[in-house]
């Protein structure tokens, strides 16, 4: 009865709400004992009455007092959340009201961890709402009301602590896990104030620029926001619903495309309409000059673009399509300013590409050739940036397949190259889920439905007949070996194309280039030749000119035992020529390589060096010059006895060599052969192998007849078969790659 009586003076009188503050210390005890008794009549008074203290006087209550006061009422909506203690809707609403006074007064910056306390307070509250059999609107209206103030506070101040970023993320964490699928659920048995207000709290997430506001963005599309939004227009037809559904479109447009790219819709959100069909329907007229009707499509545009980059299916297609044929036919010839078309242009072409993709998916279907020439001719006059937006990957693959817009596509291409070489593997053009990056631009050019391998040829031919543009050249030659070494197939669509001939075309002009592009030109070669196919270059003579000139360029004239790491890379790449050739695939060129004057000398001259230090080799690894010099031209010299063996088994020919030049390499590959690297041990004694097979040699009988090391390596590796208790140590550890030889 004195709690009523204090309620009721505390609303007859102002100057008495000033004197029930004197006897505030009082209720935090009567509040203790009321909170313990189910459905205490007395508690939504004694709330109610502390919530006037609080917001009437917020400086007169003392930190200790709040946290007191808090704990009590998180204790009761925990309680109420559990079906523990329930209270009633007023009591409840109440609770909620304190809390959000609390959030707002000064007297809480104290000791009282606030931001936790908050925490605890939004998740029980929220869970109760959610959970309850019987909707009270009230009850969740001021549930969400707390919800939103939570979160403004969470972000407020100059700097937000920990506490406060948990707070964030378990009011995000509400929202995702527990409030939208309650929305999504329960959408047809709820009231539209209820809807509204679950829509605002959404809203104010997005509408903090921040990774948070990143995530649930990706969050509500996940969960097919566009569709449901549209459900929310088709329950409810007020005009309070259609601007706030089309608002929220805008920012989640935002924050999923960033740079108020959802402005448009923003722009003519109350002159949309509710019905997909009429947004159809109204993409397809005369824009004129009518103001209104262009922003309309502006934004139409823009809904069917984003709705179309995570796989949302707009309408019929073939509805939509003819709608934008439409579109096209009519207002094609309008697009003049760049400033404000080209994104405009951009939406059009991609979401034109998607519905043409789609339709040849589906067995096709019928569409305007008419508009599809103005559409190509909007990308021809650069009306259209590849790179200024998002794109479906199915849009994107039936742009490459058109023949008609290559040399467009190329200018794209290009700068998505000078972007990459700046900035490297970290570019992403477009959003998590459409992007534009090396890995899909691999995809495309591996395969042979679309034009994207003879795009990046034509691209490059194009470069090396300019002058000035070497940094261009090596942009997309640094590219290009990037898209191989990510899908190797690309190699075989890049030779079948020409890419041969186009690197001959430049070996032989008049253009001068720098060491760099040489170098990116390797790189590119070798990362073609370690991936490619035979089959792909069997009939392509342009690589005889391209292995000639690096030889001229890379393999020094002079007697050297230690070559440059230009000159080794190339010896890589002849290497690599030279195997292509044992699969009936460059063999004209691997001749050049074979009978090249040079190349004989820098082989003789290596080896001859490695041999004339003995036992001393030992100390030169491949960590220094003349241990990395003598293995590249081992390798190299491995694949051409490899050609000579090939050669002397098919065709049984003779081939004169000097027996000096045999022993120095087999003494060489001897003592390798027992090499603490497992790989270059093994790669000696294949080498050897070859070279002890050619029986038919007349210098074959001395090199066996003197070889006792041959002798000991067969006596240790029967014993080790034998007896593997008599084998040498050393036998045991390495005998893997003395095998090779024991076989001959």
């Amino acid at each position: 009865m004195c709690l009523q009586v204090l309620d009721f003076l505390s609303t007859a009188k102002e100057a008495f709400k000033l004197r029930l503050v004197i006897g505030f210390h009082t209720l935090i005890p009567v509040l203790h004992y009321v909170a313990e008794v189910p459905f205490h009549p007395a508690q939504y008074q004694t709330l109610k009455l502390i919530y006037e203290c609080i917001s009437e006087c917020p400086g007169a209550v003392s930190s200790s007092q709040m946290e007191e006061l808090v704990l009590v009422l998180i204790k009761m909506l925990k309680k109420n959340s559990n079906g523990e203690m329930g209270m009633t809707p007023d009591t409840f609403i109440m609770a909620c009201s304190v809390f959000v006074v609390l959030i707002r007064s000064p007297s809480c910056n104290g000791d009282l961890d606030l931001p936790k306390s908050v925490e605890d307070a939004v998740k029980h509250a929220a869970l109760s709402c959610i959970c309850i059999s019987e909707r009270d609107i009230n009850q969740i209206l001021q549930c969400l009301y707390l919800l939103k103030e939570a979160y403004a506070y969470s972000h407020d101040g100059n700097t937000i602590n920990s506490s406060k970023l948990t707070l964030r993320s378990c009011i995000l964490d509400i929202c995702r896990t527990h409030l939208l699928p309650w929305l999504v659920s329960g959408i047809h048995e709820m009231e539209e104030e209820i809807v509204l207000a679950v829509l605002e709290t959404f809203h104010l997430i997005l509408l903090h620029s921040s990774n948070d506001a990143m995530e649930f963005a990706e969050s509500l599309i996940s969960s097919s926001w566009f569709s449901f939004s549209f459900g929310c227009l088709g329950l409810f037809t007020g005009d309070r619903m259609k601007y706030r559904v089309y608002l929220l479109l805008s920012s989640l447009i935002d924050s999923l495309q960033g740079n108020d790219s959802g402005q448009p819709i923003r722009d003519a959100a109350l002159d949309l309409p509710s019905d997909p069909v009429d947004l159809v329907f109204l993409l397809g007229q005369r824009r004129s000059n009518n103001l209104n009707l262009s922003s309309c499509q502006t934004a139409i545009l823009l809904i069917m673009y984003t709705r179309t980059l995570y796989d949302i299916r707009i309408a019929d297609e073939k509805l939509v399509l003819a709608s934008l044929e439409q579109y096209i036919l009519l207002n094609g010839s309008d697009f003049h300013d760049p400033t404000k078309d080209n994104l405009i242009v951009t939406q059009l072409v991609n979401l034109y590409g998607l519905l043409r993709g789609l339709g040849k998916m589906n067995h096709g279907i019928h569409y305007s050739r008419e508009a599809e020439e103005i559409l190509f001719r909007l990308i021809k006059n650069d009306e259209w940036d590849l790179l200024s937006g998002s794109i479906h990957t199915v849009s994107l693959r039936w742009l490459f397949q058109q023949e008609n817009i290559v040399e467009s596509l190329g200018h794209q291409i290009l700068a998505f190259c000078r972007s990459y070489n700046l900035e490297g593997g970290d570019i992403i053009i477009g959003n998590i889920y459409q992007t534009i990056d090396v890995q899909t631009l691999a995809e495309l050019v591996s395969e042979k439905d679309n034009y994207g391998a003879r795009l990046f040829i034509c691209l490059l031919a194009q470069l090396f007949e300019e002058e000035g543009q070497e940094h261009d050249v090596i942009s997309v030659l640094n590219l290009m070996a990037t898209l191989i070494h990510i899908c190797p197939a690309a190699s075989d669509q890049l030779s079948l194309h020409g890419i041969g001939s186009t690197i001959r075309t430049w070996c032989y002009s008049s253009n001068t280039f720098s060491e760099t592009t040489f170098m990116s030109i390797l790189l590119l070669v070798f990362n073609i030749l370690s991936s490619v196919h035979p089959e792909a270059l069997s009939a392509d003579q342009s690589w005889i000119a391209v292995t000639m000139k690096m030889m001229e360029y890379f393999i020094p004239p002079e007697n050297s035992d230690v070559l440059s790491n230009e000159s080794l890379f190339a010896i890589g790449i002849l290497s690599m020529i030279l195997h292509l050739s044992t699969s009936k695939a460059l063999e004209e060129a691997s001749k050049t390589i074979l009978f090249n004057t040079s190349i004989i000398s820098v082989v003789n001259t290596a080896v001859c060096a490695a041999a004339s230090k003995g036992p001393a080799l030992v100390d030169h690894d491949e960590g220094t010059s003349t241990g990395e010099t003598l293995i590249f031209v081992l390798l190299l010299h491995y694949f051409a006895i490899r050609r000579v063996s090939n050669q002397i088994n098919n065709t049984h020919e003779e081939l004169k060599c000097s027996v000096g030049y045999l022993m120095s390499i087999k003494s060489i590959l001897e003592g390798l052969v027992f090499y603490d690297d497992a790989r270059v041990a093994t790669n000696c004694a294949v080498c050897l192998s070859m070279l002890l097979r050619w029986e038919k040699l007349e210098n074959q009988t001395k090199l066996h007849g003197k070889s006792n090391w041959c002798r000991m390596i067969m006596e240790e590796m029967t014993a080790s078969l034998v007896s593997p208790r008599l084998a040498s140590p050393s036998l045991a550890k390495t005998q893997r790659p003395a095998i090779h030889i024991d076989t001959v």
